[in-house]
């Protein structure tokens, strides 16, 4: 028995829309679903994102136990080095400010930005943890 990976990640926004028009404009994620007031679910591949108002999450619900955080969070997204220059051009186009470019020694390469809630955001070629596809 062993855990086989990450099906979802969360992170916690002020502004659902605000963050639902980020992630599906600039980062092309698709939309599965709102709760308005609530929670926005994306897909990412074959994983999802959810994004909850911080505030709603921390309340009691029917179907899930309170959850939240407090601060920036931070998620990195696996591109491809080839495709690294591309969202780096596209970033700068969609007015998202890189605050830095980064390659590893041990290889591979990030490029760090905010979304509008303040969440560290990372796009990252897949051999900084060395995997190859």
């Amino acid at each position: 028995m062993k855990v086989r990976g990450i099906l979802e990640t969360s992170l916690y926004v002020d502004d659902l829309s605000a963050a639902k028009a980020f992630y599906t404009d600039v980062l092309g994620l698709a939309f599965v679903s709102r709760q308005p007031g609530r929670h926005v679910f994306l897909r990412c591949g074959r994983h999802m994102l959810l994004l909850f108002d911080a505030h709603a999450s921390a309340q009691a619900g029917n179907e899930t136990p309170p959850h939240g955080a407090e601060g920036a969070g931070h998620v990195a997204f696996s591109v491809e080095e080839s495709e690294l220059n591309d969202w780096r051009r596209h970033l700068k186009e969609c007015g998202v400010k890189i605050e830095r470019d980064f390659a590893w020694p041990q290889g591979g390469r990030s490029i760090y930005f905010r979304d509008p809630a303040g969440n560290s955001l990372e796009l990252a070629t897949p051999s900084i943890w060395g995997v190859v596809n």
